[in-house]
């Protein structure tokens, strides 16, 4: 859903005029015509494969709390704006509480507002993806740990063995007195020789890519060929207050071709930013209270990367300590690396 042309949208509104204004609102952005009903019981079944809900409060059978309970325990869930007619601030914390992602006001400011909203709510959607597919990643690398600590027990435990066997195994054939014999032995030679190919291809593994096998059950397929390792487009220091900001980042930039490495302290930013052929430095602002920008972090003025800022707000504080790019929060991971590119690229002319 990094397009917003791609974006699914349900107007859930009994009022026509209302509903077709919003719909207008949506199609000026892009974004494809919406789906319009206007009950609680429509909305719920046609949801299935909805990105985000426009959700008026009250409706003729339901309200639009009871209808965010209802979407609150379902699996991959669309995002919810409610739309009320009234500014009312229980009821925002309320939808909120139950899972909104924002709430808006039918009031003149509406046209304007909403096309943020949905773009900052399609941009969640998008990180949220992104931290998943990180997710998967680690649980890969953490597979791919495991198979390599497996690989090392093999060949003390399997392979010394399997070679002493082997050896013993031509002894016996040069040895036979007869056809049948050799044909007998040439067959354990064969079976011992398939024995060593599939530890030579576990040893190769770079991904664990599973296939079904008798049934439903999953084996890891030997089957498929090595991948070949992209060459990297250079190396970028990444320092994160958000763990999970961080994984996503890394993630996109990893995908990139990208080499990284991760800063878990500002001395380590500092030395690690001083290393040869660092072509970025990002930084994930703090934004508590009374933070410094960049985390307190002092670019040298002759620097050979692009250092570039994540921020809540407009930046003017990090570009004022020194940032060559601002990247606010949240971001579109679409267009993420290519934002990252382009900034290497400026600092570079």
């Amino acid at each position: 859903m990094h397009d917003p042309a791609s974006l699914r949208v349900l107007i859930v509104d009994d009022d026509p005029t209302m509903g077709a204004l919003i719909r207008e609102v949506i199609r000026s952005q892009g974004i494809p015509a919406p789906i319009i009903v206007s009950s609680g019981s429509e909305a719920l079944s046609n949801t299935a494969e909805i990105d985000v809900i426009l959700l008026d409060h009250q409706l003729p059978d339901t309200t639009g709390l009871e209808i965010l309970g209802a979407l609150r325990n379902r699996p991959g869930r669309p995002s919810v704006i409610l739309i009320t007619g009234n500014g009312d601030e229980t009821l925002a914390a309320t939808a909120l509480r139950l899972g909104a992602d924002d709430y808006l006001i039918k009031d003149q400011s509406l046209p304007k507002l909403l096309p943020q909203v949905l773009e900052r709510v399609r941009r969640t959607r998008a990180l949220r993806a992104a931290l998943a597919a990180a997710e998967q990643d680690l649980v890969n690398a953490e597979r791919m740990a495991a198979i390599g600590d497996l690989m090392v027990t093999l060949h003390h435990e399997i392979n010394n063995p399997l070679m002493s066997a082997s050896a013993e195994i031509e002894l016996l054939i040069e040895a036979a007195r007869d056809e049948g014999s050799r044909q007998s032995l040439e067959s354990v030679r064969g079976s011992i020789g398939r024995i060593r190919d599939v530890l030579k291809r576990v040893g190769d593994l770079e991904q664990a890519r599973t296939a079904n096998y008798v049934g439903e059950t999953g084996m890891i397929n030997l089957d498929t060929e090595p991948n070949t390792r992209a060459v990297s487009r250079g190396n970028i220091v990444v320092w994160t207050f958000d763990k999970d900001l961080g994984r996503v980042i890394a993630l996109l930039l990893k995908h990139a071709g990208f080499t990284l490495r991760i800063a878990t302290d500002i001395l380590t930013l500092v030395r690690e930013s001083n290393t040869l052929g660092v072509s970025a430095v990002i930084i994930g602002s703090p934004d508590a209270p009374g933070s410094r920008p960049l985390g307190g972090f002092s670019p040298p003025r002759d620097r050979m990367y692009a250092l570039i800022a994540l921020v809540q707000g407009d930046g003017t504080r990090e570009r004022e300590a020194g940032a060559d790019h601002i990247v606010v929060l949240p971001f579109d991971p679409g267009s993420f690396t290519e934002e990252v590119l382009r900034a290497i690229e400026l600092s570079m002319g």
